[in-house]
């Protein structure tokens, strides 16, 4: 399911879905969970972690924007610098679950 539309609010970012339910995420909590290699790290054929070993709190940050990657997902921009997590549509549903 697609978003109908996505705005920042505030530190939130809001979602309205395609189904009309709608999505609150505070800017630092989806900082925390970028999918991104630099965030999560990334694991080699023999399983073998790199990255993902820096801060895991990011008090203050703030969405300063974004673009959309095809029709499955957002990359926002952060106002760490950091802009590397492509956060699909899939994900984001997830995510929900763990602000409840």
């Amino acid at each position: 399911m697609k978003p109908k539309d996505i705005q920042l609010i505030g530190s939130e970012l809001a979602i309205v879905w395609e189904d009309g339910s709608e999505s609150y995420f505070p800017t630092e909590f989806l900082r925390k969970h970028s999918p991104s290699a630099q965030n999560k790290g990334e694991v080699d054929i023999l399983g073998n972690q790199y990255g993902g070993n820096g801060p895991t709190e990011f008090p203050g940050v703030t969405i300063t924007g974004w673009d959309f990657q095809g029709n499955y997902a957002f990359r926002p921009i952060f106002s760490d610098g950091h802009s590397s997590g492509l956060f699909s549509w899939e994900y984001l549903r997830k995510l929900e679950s763990e602000l409840q």
